[in-house]
């Protein structure tokens, strides 16, 4: 009888290797993937950032924006700053004159430049303070108004570029710059970058001289994260990348179009709903006290500090500058991004400029390797358009998912728990970086939840732009749980394959989240 076992066991054993040698090359698997073991979760940290602002239109925009997520990272500062476009005076008559060519040429000399004044931003705090309680019944993390309004710091606003003198503004981030904490601070810039540049130039005036200088230098280099859309001031360029240049920036002077008043033209016509009236209204209608401070087009609210009101009157909003709109169309936002880049969604790009995300997607200069930008390096392929290099199209691609996350939101100022959408959370049941060769197949397995209890739809693709292997790669049972794909036969040795797993729930607004997973070719 044992003898018979053993016979069987040999034949099994001599089958399975007579299998494994006939196998052909294309269906071998590059890794067995196998649940992970259940562990226990530890949260990572939720990145700090400072908000600095000039209190432009689309600034109050984007802040409205910012406070319904502001859980997902720590809010450690709030600045009023000037720019190229916004600036107090000195109150003693001073002209000036712009340093930029555009603001120089459209405004000339003045003693003061479509100042918005302070109070929107205490206004918009106490705003939030009514839907507060009502947040927090959705997630935790939300911080109080309380607290938002004790990080209100007035900055340096007299003029464009003014950086001569300490402000309350700049005190206030010269001391986060220098806490004890290693984190990094990832400074927001909405306005010009003066404010930042005289905490910069404090610290460089305190500490040059002392025999911990280096010290000093190399632990803010380390910490400080620059987050700018476009130069509204030349003290990044004239004190900062000269004096700080190991300082980190992400430099966004493209995408953010897609969400700033030139969005007809940057955002596809296939899109556009997701930026008009109709859509804006589930945001910005009867959704409480913070929302209903929106700025929309044809919305009778004039902006605080405007020349030239074009926006709040239909009759000018029909026929403007940035193109013809309809009551209530989405007026800009176009410093969202950058704290967009902070939230997590699961694609991993925190760290990662150059994958991509709902911030957009940056790669490293090749002339200056702290500075992240956007431009012709990260143009895309828009399917939309069928236009094979479209410069706006790496923050484009997020924009459905964006939008209705912001409806979703809005939605949680009035809504109880259960009368509300929230987001599905998606895992891996394998790594997110895997390795194979050439011609062999790649299992990928995810799977998702949903708090609310909503059906769930799967997706995986290929983000061709991000990884470094150029050509197609076709994934099958893309609409699963469980995908596979074969590693292209040209591959070559340390190319890569970025993978997204998008998972969203079947609401009229859904959520969506993902999870990347970077395949190296070995």
């Amino acid at each position: 009888m044992k003898d018979n076992q053993n016979s069987k066991m040999k034949n099994k054993f001599l089958y399975l290797v007579l299998f494994c040698l006939i196998l052909p090359p294309s269906v071998q698997y590059a890794q067995v993937v196998k649940p992970e073991p259940k562990t226990q979760t530890v949260k990572p940290k939720k990145p700090r950032t400072i908000v600095t602002t000039d209190g432009e239109l689309d600034d109050v925009d984007s802040f409205i924006r910012m406070l319904l997520y502001s859980n997902e990272y720590n809010v450690e500062g709030l600045i009023i700053s000037s720019s190229q476009w916004h600036y107090k005076g000195d109150g003693k008559g001073t002209k000036f004159t712009s340093e930029l060519d555009m603001t120089k040429r459209i405004y000339g000399e003045r003693t003061e430049l479509r100042w918005p004044g302070e109070q929107w931003i205490y206004d918009l705090v106490d705003a939030y303070t009514k839907v507060y309680p009502n947040l927090k019944k959705h997630a935790e993390g939300y911080p109080t108004g309380e607290h938002l309004k004790s990080l209100i710091r007035i900055g340096n606003i007299d003029f464009e570029g003014e950086m001569a003198k300490n402000t309350e503004g700049s005190d206030f981030i010269k001391k986060k710059l220098l806490d004890n904490t290693t984190e990094p601070i990832y400074l927001q810039v909405w306005g010009g970058t003066n404010t930042i540049a005289r905490a910069l130039k404090s610290i460089e005036e305190e500490y040059s001289k002392k025999p911990n200088w280096k010290a000093i230098y190399q632990k803010v280099s380390k910490k400080a994260i620059i987050y700018a859309i476009l130069d509204q001031d030349a003290t990044y360029r004239k004190y900062i990348s000269v004096k700080w240049p190991d300082i980190k920036i992400f430099y966004n002077s493209n995408q953010f179009w897609s969400f700033a008043y030139f969005w007809k033209r940057a955002v596809p016509q296939q899109l556009h709903y997701l930026l008009e009236g109709k859509f804006m209204t589930n945001i910005i209608h009867n959704k409480g006290a913070l929302t209903k401070m929106y700025y929309s087009y044809g919305d009778g609210n004039p902006p605080k500090g405007e020349i030239d009101d074009i926006y709040s009157s239909m009759e000018k909003a029909k026929k403007n500058q940035w193109g013809s709109f309809t009551q209530y169309d989405f007026i800009s936002e176009g410093d969202s991004p950058a704290f967009l880049h902070l939230v997590d969604v699961g694609l991993n790009n925190l760290n990662n400029p150059h994958f991509g995300g709902w911030g957009g997607r940056l790669v490293q200069s090749e002339k200056q390797p702290n500075r992240w930008e956007d431009g012709g390096a990260t143009a895309e392929f828009n399917p939309y358009t069928q236009k094979q290099r479209d410069s706006a199209y790496a923050q484009v691609r997020w924009i459905e998912a964006i939008q209705k996350d912001f409806v979703n939101r809005a939605d949680w100022c009035i809504k109880d728990y259960k009368n509300a959408n929230h987001a599905p959370s998606v895992k891996l049941l394998h790594a997110n970086k895997l390795s194979a060769k050439a011609n062999q197949k790649v299992l990928l397995k995810g799977r998702a939840t949903d708090p609310d209890g909503d059906k769930l739809t799967y997706r995986w693709w290929n983000y061709d732009e991000v990884g470094t292997y150029k050509g197609s790669v076709d994934i099958n049972n893309s609409d699963t749980q469980n995908a596979s794909f074969i590693m292209p036969s040209d591959i070559k040795k340390g190319e890569t394959v970025h993978v997204i797993l998008e998972v969203s729930d079947t609401r009229e607004f859904n959520l969506t989240r993902y999870q990347r997973i970077i395949i190296t070719a070995n």
